[in-house]
């Protein structure tokens, strides 16, 4: 482990300074994540559970957000699914990384992250594009899941959870999530589509729901979009 560490520091292909700033303020979003799990009254073994098996910060957004607004675990799921599926195009973009045994295919496609495959696809080199996914994708899960498990206790020992904000910080954290994607206009178009149907939506179906129906209108939007691309 310490001679893969030496290796990693000194390649000038691993961005290891830009990789740790980018996982410290992630970890800073999950012990957001992790807060307003628990002072929404679920409980803190949900959104630490959640960050191991889903590793996803946007759908884990979704469940929590979907589950504190008094919707289903089904609508919750469903939702956290669909934003989940835009990992997949990235996992096949890395799976040239990710070696020959199953084993660590899986383990590599389960750490697929938007940061991972962009400090990843950033490299010159294929060796350095491996390292540069591995490096990123571990050390992301290990702080993320750090920061998860601090908010979990940071939101437990609040009494008043409304102190902290997390009314507030909920939409500020997904809006910070989905920014740099709002760059692109037919994504700006697909969003307020969906913005609006969640809106009217939410005045007729039973909480949470109305994140489903949204997605379902925005989702295929996007597929078109993509098909006119390719």
């Amino acid at each position: 482990m310490r001679s893969m560490m030496r290796t990693i520091r000194h390649d000038p292909d691993v961005a290891v300074r830009d990789i740790l700033v980018v996982c410290l303020a992630d970890a800073l979003v999950g012990a957001s994540l992790g807060a307003i799990a628990v002072a929404s009254g679920l409980p803190w073994w949900l959104p630490v559970l959640l960050s191991v098996v889903v590793f996803a910060g946007a759908s884990q957004f979704v469940f929590v957000g979907v589950l504190a607004s008094g919707g289903t675990v089904l609508a919750a799921a469903l939702g956290a699914l669909l934003i989940n599926g835009r990992l997949t195009p990235l996992a096949f973009s890395v799976a040239p990384l990710l070696g020959d045994k199953a084993a660590t295919r899986l383990l590599g496609a389960h750490l697929v992250t938007d940061e991972s495959v962009a400090f990843a696809t950033a490299a010159t080199t294929t060796a350095g594009r491996r390292r540069t996914y591995w490096f990123s994708s571990i050390v992301l899960f290990v702080l993320w899941n750090l920061g998860v498990l601090v908010g979990t206790a940071v939101g437990s020992v609040v009494a008043d959870s409304d102190a902290l904000g997390l009314d507030a910080a909920f939409p500020a954290v997904v809006l910070a999530l989905v920014m740099p994607a709002l760059r692109d206009r037919i994504t700006r178009r697909a969003a307020l589509a969906g913005a609006v149907v969640a809106l009217l939506a939410n005045t007729v179906v039973p909480a949470g729901v109305s994140v489903v129906v949204a997605l379902a209108v925005v989702v295929p939007i996007v597929l078109r979009r993509e098909r006119s691309a390719s």
